[in-house]
């Protein structure tokens, strides 16, 4: 009781009212201590989303190819949501999504936040 309680009043006082189960938002988790440049304000913008449950950025690595802004689509289906990449010059990001969202339309959803 008494943890429910603390997690209630720190997701209250943090503003993070999605944790206290007021309402259905999803979450950004914060893992690491750098991202693509851009991709954090899209990954907000995507846990605000409906059906969207947690968006949590993974691994950074290279790529072969380049791409000149930033870029982001689904990589594959993962338990529960879709695996993510996202792509900026030389370098990648695996982004995990948890979602009950179907795939065509959270590639719109995609698509619309990276115009």
């Amino acid at each position: 009781m008494l943890v429910k309680i603390y997690i209630h009043f720190v997701a209250r006082s943090a503003n993070f009212d999605h944790l206290a189960g007021s309402n259905d938002l999803g979450r950004l988790v914060i893992t690491h201590s750098s991202y693509l440049e851009g991709l954090i304000p899209i990954l907000e913008k995507l846990a605000k989303k409906q059906g969207i449950k947690t968006v949590t950025p993974g691994v950074i690595g290279s790529s072969k190819g380049r791409c000149q802004s930033l870029r982001v689509k689904i990589s594959s289906s993962i338990n529960g949501g879709y695996k993510l990449i996202a792509r900026r010059g030389k370098t990648v990001q695996e982004v995990f999504v948890i979602t009950e969202v179907e795939k065509i339309d959270l590639e719109n959803i995609i698509k619309d936040l990276t115009k």
